[in-house]
């Protein structure tokens, strides 16, 4: 296989694995807010393309790699041919108009847009400018919020409806799971009817698979992004009012994009591991709590199917000795079976 071909084979699996990671972030927001501003200043930053050829895959698609120093520090410490960041996956989702819900503007399509995502970057403008004119005639941030997410309660409240009326025969059958969704469903409608995001319900731990199936938009973890391209003179006061998780950017001259990237890496509940030698340093992406047999999918099936044992080292622990043999010196290696949950920062090496 040529190293273009093989490089081809390898970018599918990797795209393949992180689909199935679920690492998406839509780009969400009213017009005129900055989204696309700030989509292409997170797109220059780009992964280079002799790392992940085809790191464009769409227009509105963007993968972008994870801020991490120990990557590089990893990489120059074992001399690397090739350093690898981790990626997360950006959507820039057209402009919501209040309606969408009912159709209005893209409607159902931006709706459905959304849905494909596992979690929602909702741009908010608190720049003042008067030559781009704000839908609503004025600046007004938290209002923007609540238009855009009571399209998400809305939309919701018509998924959660219908479902409702469709598991209704099943309990009246006496069907255990039906009354069981039941039950779930109408918590979560309690929430939507009074205009909060279905986020906050709370439910029994036989309830919480039925309620990811529904894959509501407004259960989706958020991140607030305040765009301050111009100066404001009502940022603290915002900031003091949103609740929720929130990063400040300014996508013209790209500050904050940094913060915004990792935000968003947390915010999907991933964590990174690392692998390192002469040939490359890579940082692979994990969901938080896996075990070594999980993590190990991350570079190949084989590493969970046929896993026997990890040699783990903190990868300070190993900048600290200065080679792996005066770290096995020290007892830092650790070896860990299929029961070791891997954590953020951890060097592993898998034995099969």
């Amino acid at each position: 296989m040529k190293q273009n071909e093989q490089d081809r084979f390898y970018f599918s699996l990797f795209f393949s694995y992180l689909y199935e990671m679920s690492l998406s972030i839509g780009i969400v927001g009213l017009p005129n807010v900055g989204k696309s501003t700030l989509f292409n200043a997170l797109t220059k930053k780009g992964v280079p393309a002799e790392n992940y050829p085809f790191c464009t895959i769409d227009p509105s698609v963007g993968i972008v790699p994870v801020p991490d120093e120990r990557v590089a520090k990893l990489s120059e410490f074992s001399k690397s041919a090739k350093t690898i960041p981790a990626v997360v996956e950006f959507v820039d989702i057209a402009g919501l108009v209040k309606g969408a819900s009912e159709g209005e503007g893209l409607g159902n399509k931006f709706l459905a847009h959304i849905r494909e995502t596992d979690a929602i970057a909702e741009v908010v403008r608190i720049f003042k400018d008067d030559k781009i004119i704000h839908v609503d005639k004025e600046i007004n941030p938290l209002r923007d919020i609540d238009v855009i997410n009571l399209e998400l309660v809305l939309a919701d409240l018509e998924t959660v409806t219908k479902r409702l009326a469709s598991v209704e025969k099943d309990v009246k059958s006496n069907k255990k799971e039906a009354i069981l969704e039941k039950g779930m469903l109408q918590k979560v409608k309690v929430l939507l009817d009074e205009g909060k995001l279905a986020s906050g319900v709370i439910l029994h731990d036989d309830e919480k698979p039925l309620l990811k199936q529904l894959n509501l938009l407004s259960v989706k973890p958020i991140l607030y992004v305040l765009n301050s391209s111009e100066a404001s003179d009502n940022d603290e006061e915002v900031l003091s009012k949103i609740s929720g998780s929130y990063v400040k950017v300014d996508p013209i001259f790209e500050n904050g994009l940094g913060d915004l990237i990792k935000k968003s890496y947390e915010l999907l509940d991933l964590i990174t591991y690392f692998t390192t030698g002469e040939d490359e340093t890579r940082a692979w992406t994990i969901k938080r709590h896996s075990t070594a047999p999980v993590a190990g999918m991350a570079i190949h099936t084989d590493f969970r199917d046929k896993f026997i044992r990890a040699e783990v080292i903190e990868w300070q622990k190993l900048l600290e000795a200065g080679s792996y043999a005066k770290a096995r010196e020290k007892g830092w290696v650790r070896t860990e079976g299929k029961g070791y949950v891997v954590k953020d920062g951890d060097v592993v090496e898998f034995k099969i």
